[in-house]
This record gives C-alpha cells, structure tokens and sequence, in this order.
C-alpha cells in the first residue's frame, strides 16, 4: 500500500492515462511502422519497438496497482506535533548550520528536485516520529549526520 497525497494521486492518474492514450498507440505505430520494413529476422527497428512496447506495458500494470492500492491522506486532520508522512520538516544540520526543508512522500512521489523524499530514505525514516527542537542522528553513506527538526508542517 502506498500512502500518498491527493496530489500525488492526481498525477499518477494523468501519467497513466498519457501512457494508455498516447504512449501505447505510438509503440503500437511503430512496431507496423518497422514491420512493413520487411524481414523481421533482421530488423533492429522491429526488435527495438517490440522492447519498447514490452517495457511501456510492464509499467503501465505497475502504475494499474500503485493506483490500485493508494491510500490518499487527508492532511488537513493531521497532527504536526510529530514528523510522519506528508509532513513538511524544516531542518538545521547541527554541524554546519546549513537548513533544508523536506516534504516526506511515498517512493512513487519522490522527486528530490522538488525537496520530496522518500518515507523510505535513511533521513526519512530517522525524522519520523520525531517533534520540533528534537535532534534526529541520521546514518547516511557520507557517516552520521544530527539533524534539528526547526518546524513540521503539512504544505
């Protein structure tokens, strides 16, 4: 089950809809386009749009069960007393005083870009269940890093 936001949900949704009406018709376009070509046996162009077609397929079926089993939290009843999913965590890095903000996120919302992290990374999963002026000592590949959760908020 995979826990994400409204948000989250909606573009999953949109993602596969482009796939199914506009991705799988074009695989289906060029798998004719090659097998017109002539011989199969030799035909790169053919093997490729078969891949194609074969991976487009595989995802759209892991999409189909990510929406499938998504359970949408409503934020607007949650408690920020505590970092959970969906919460908004500004931190201080107690070593260099450098400040960051992240929104943790279920694995298919991720988008660290977007400061979206994984309920499933090490920093996540060491800010979890944890209150503002708390210290989380994280253990990252870099070594261990104590993280001071400034405010948790729901954006």
């Amino acid at each position: 089950m995979a826990y994400m936001s409204q948000k989250g949900y909606d573009e999953l949704v949109a993602k596969l809809q482009h796939m199914e009406s506009v991705d799988r018709p074009a695989a289906s376009a060029a798998i004719a386009e090659a097998r017109d070509k002539g011989d199969l046996s030799e035909n790169a162009e053919y093997d490729a749009a078969k891949e194609w077609q074969s991976k487009l397929e595989t995802e759209i079926a892991m999409l189909k069960k990510t929406i499938m089993e998504a359970k949408i939290i409503d934020t607007t009843h949650m408690d920020t007393s505590t970092v959970q999913i969906l919460s908004t965590v500004e931190l201080r890095n107690v070593k260099n005083n450098m400040k960051m903000k992240y929104t943790i996120v279920s694995a298919t919302e991720a988008d660290l870009k977007a400061g979206k992290i994984s309920v499933e990374t090490p920093i996540a999963k060491g800010l979890l269940g944890k209150k503002v002026g708390e210290i989380a000592e994280v253990k990252v590949p870099a070594g261990m890093v104590n993280l001071e959760i400034l405010s948790i908020s729901f954006d």
